[in-house]
């Protein structure tokens, strides 16, 4: 959802810029985002989300019906509205929308952020009409008829992603002490509970050399902060001071997080792009479960760039990791060059340049040009 926001915003300034009349509408079920899309402006027309599940689920044979429902309501839906252009980020509930798009036979602009398309990416490819990535060696994954049409941009990122502070001032404004180096450590919007545990477990070793800013998802927030306070307990006050919690990330704090860090710890989505705009070195423990094993993918490809070190989750050790994270951040060249390469990895200007192929392709047929 963040990177169609952030796409969502490029298309209206690109819009303004152009004098276009903008409709811009999300169709689909938007959950907990729906305040996000109000508050850019985006008008919701609600279509009925499922998902099919790659392990058994009675949850799969009730959203057989959604599925059906869903292609039913976006039939209804899309015959009154009649976008120009349909974006696609995937994800549950697309593939009815994008199904009745080529019905109609409106255009459809698909993005796919990992190094392995999703299954909904790879069906739509088949009828679209432009596919955007964010990695170069996704494109020969996409079937041999389509891939003339994919199109490196990079990975969207949002503005609020990005800070104007120093590093000083990010950890001024988290409390941060900025007296030993910092480590952020996150697993996504929901946390790992691998990461989680792996830093409960070996909390008085690394907070003796370290601050940790750390993610650790809504749903696991209390039961692992009482598993903290408890193990924690008889810890020295000036070593608990080293360690901040947050449950959720929202988009300043997670600016300033990026930002106030020297290193992080993190899983391996689309979140690698978050962290190559901020230039900052990563060691990335992919999910082992992951869809098409994205995750090993993409965190792969960032360590190939010079940006990462990927260790296994099997192989997260803390005698290997913390050697490791040491190596890093004492050798100042090795540190600057992998910062450097997590700049080089990072395309800032995708969002824009998707909005303006989006734009081109809704008004390719009314012979107007931008």
């Amino acid at each position: 959802m963040y990177p169609l926001l952030a796409v969502a915003k490029s298309i209206q300034k690109t819009a303004m810029m152009n004098h276009l009349e903008l409709d811009l509408r999300y169709f689909g079920d938007p959950g907990n985002f729906a305040k996000d899309l109000a508050d850019k402006q985006v008008k919701i027309s609600r279509i009925a989300s499922s998902k099919w599940r790659r392990y058994f689920s009675l949850q799969n044979f009730l959203d057989i019906f959604k599925f059906f429902w869903g292609i039913v309501q976006a039939m209804w839906v899309m015959y009154w509205r009649m976008p120009d252009v349909v974006f696609s980020k995937a994800g549950p509930g697309v593939v009815p929308i994008l199904f009745v798009a080529r019905w109609y036979n409106i255009p459809v602009v698909i993005h796919e952020t990992d190094a392995v398309p999703g299954r909904a990416n790879y069906l739509s490819s088949k009828h679209a009409d432009l596919i955007e990535v964010a990695f170069a060696e996704v494109k020969d994954k996409f079937p041999e008829k389509v891939q003339h049409l994919v199109k490196i941009v990079g990975n969207p990122v949002r503005e609020d992603v990005l800070v104007e502070e120093s590093r000083e001032q990010s950890r001024q404004i988290l409390g941060v002490k900025s007296e030993k180096p910092v480590l952020l450590v996150m697993g996504g919007s929901q946390g790992a509970e691998a990461l989680n545990y792996f830093i409960l477990e070996n909390s008085q070793v690394l907070l003796q050399d370290f601050e940790i800013i750390h993610q650790i998802g809504k749903e696991n927030f209390d039961g692992y902060m009482a598993e903290f306070n408890f193990m924690t307990k008889n810890f020295r006050a000036e070593l608990k001071a080293n360690y901040y919690p947050f449950a959720y990330f929202d988009g300043a704090n997670y600016a300033h997080a990026l930002n106030a860090c020297d290193v992080i710890l993190s899983r391996s989505g689309g979140s690698v792009f978050e962290m190559a705009a901020h230039g900052k070195p990563a060691f990335l423990v992919p999910l082992p479960n992951s869809a098409n094993n994205h995750q090993a993918e993409n965190a792969y490809i960032y360590q190939s760039a010079g940006a990462g070190i990927v260790i296994e989750e099997g192989n997260l050790l803390p005698t290997l990791f913390i050697t490791q994270l040491k190596r890093v951040l004492g050798d100042s060249d090795r540190y600057r060059k992998m910062s450097e390469a997590a700049k080089s990895f990072y395309h800032p200007n995708a969002a824009d340049y998707i909005a303006r192929d989006v734009l081109q392709i809704a008004l390719k047929a009314m012979g107007v040009v931008i």
